[in-house]
């Protein structure tokens, strides 16, 4: 839990972030929570009626905390999403949930955020098709779960072949990787895969869901980024989608490197590598207009 908070000061005292920069969600309401889970989840969630084995695979206990701690970074996923829209790129210093199904969770998921998001902005005629680029080292089976039956919701999953789930629900796309899969291996298969999610999905928004549990030692993750490999999996991702002009949620998903504040440094690469990559567009955009 420690990483949440450390990451934010890391942004902030780089100066990736200000004080204008933040906002702090309110809870999710019950009525976006049912766009994707079921009346009787939630209803255990409310008056703390999980069972002993309904916990065990939360891999969480039960707590009123908990609770209000998930539909605050459902929330916070929301409102990123909708910024993105207004302002090429956002992020939610928390989120990428996805290991929560409509009607349970696990995998220390309790709620799924990028469900629930593209449900509420696609009610509001926000947006219609959405791009889910989820590479945390674990396959995204709440959120396949999720948009089994929607065509307008492209998943895409990279991941580890050997690790948790040993079950996974199937993605739009899923790309699994072997254990000790290093830098070079994986460009390559995101080189390869990320068009063809792009080319399939023709999305109006995009979730990144951008674990940092790829990286060697983590340890819940089998596979072996540096920290430069990690840097260069993100400038390719955020990248490629904005130049293809595509707004983008970024997620944190997983991370469990040995302290939660080497996590927290992890993850705030991605959010300089994104500040980088609008940079240059922004230059860019300068001198054709010049």
């Amino acid at each position: 839990m420690g990483k949440f908070l450390a990451l934010r000061r890391i942004l902030e005292r780089d100066g990736i972030i200000g004080p204008r920069d933040i906002v702090e969600p309110q809870e999710a309401s019950w009525e976006d929570l049912a766009l994707v889970h079921t009346p009787e989840y939630m209803d255990k969630l409310r008056h703390g009626t999980l069972g002993r084995a309904e916990e065990r695979r939360l891999g969480l206990p039960w707590s009123p905390a908990l609770v209000r701690r998930s539909r605050l970074a459902v929330r916070g996923t929301i409102d990123a999403a909708w910024m993105a829209l207004e302002d090429g790129v956002a992020a939610n210093l928390a989120g990428g949930t996805h290991h929560a199904f409509p009607d349970h969770g696990e995998g220390f998921c309790v709620l799924n955020d990028v469900g629930v998001a593209v449900r509420v902005l696609r009610r509001g005629g926000w947006i219609r098709r959405a791009l889910v680029v989820d590479l945390d080292v674990h396959q995204g089976n709440g959120t396949a779960a999720v948009f089994a039956d929607d065509p307008e919701t492209f998943t895409f999953s990279m991941h580890g072949a050997g690790n948790y789930p040993f079950k996974p629900t199937p993605s739009d796309l899923d790309v699994a990787l072997p254990d000790g899969a290093g830098d070079e291996e994986y460009q390559e298969a995101l080189r390869r895969f990320l068009p063809e999610a792009v080319n399939r999905s023709r999305p109006d928004l995009v979730f990144y869901l951008a674990g940092v549990d790829v990286v060697a030692g983590d340890r819940f993750g089998r596979l072996a980024l540096t920290r430069a490999g990690l840097v260069r999996r993100d400038r390719r991702v955020i990248g490629t989608l904005r130049a293809e002009g595509l707004p983008l949620a970024l997620l944190l998903s997983g991370g469990y490197a040995a302290t939660p504040r080497r996590t927290a440094e992890l993850h705030a690469t991605t959010h300089r590598t994104a500040r980088e990559v609008e940079a240059r567009r922004e230059r860019g955009a300068m001198k054709a207009t010049a």
